[in-house]
């Protein structure tokens, strides 16, 4: 039986940029930082409220994994903003909005009122983006 999703997975273009921006600017704590033998690096940060769950931030390269045609498509699709990564939560989606964006987050569109909260949509720096949600009190 299935219990938990522990560990999810973001594309992204570059590691070293995508650490400094999560946890830089989301504020997200690193998990796991480590290379392997052969150059691979296994990276996951998550937010610090939710120790159960690691982003895997995967660097778009050619490996075994990916040859260099799936590469190219990859990161057309990731720097095209066609890859949406998932909700991330927030307590207070406009204050939260004001602090990224002072930060230099990137928003695709403002804080909105939706059927079920608040929500605002953002990219990370390699184009993938997110919902930036909160939600409705009843």
């Amino acid at each position: 039986m299935i219990t938990r999703l522990s560990h999810a997975t973001i594309y992204v273009l570059d590691q070293q940029e995508a650490l400094e921006f999560y946890r830089d600017k989301l504020g997200f704590e690193v998990r796991t930082d480590k290379s392997m033998d052969n150059g691979f690096r296994w990276l996951t940060v998550g937010p610090k409220t939710q120790p159960d769950l690691e982003i895997i931030l995967m660097a778009v390269k050619e490996s075994p994994m990916f040859p260099a045609e799936k590469v190219k498509a990859l990161r057309t699709l990731i720097q095209s903003g066609s890859l949406g990564g998932g909700v991330l939560e927030v307590d207070d989606c406009h204050k939260t909005y004001a602090e990224l964006k002072a930060k230099g987050v990137e928003f695709m569109s403002p804080p909105t009122e939706r059927f079920y909260g608040i929500a605002a949509l953002l990219k990370d720096n390699s184009g993938n983006w997110f919902s930036m949600s909160q939600q409705k009190t009843n």
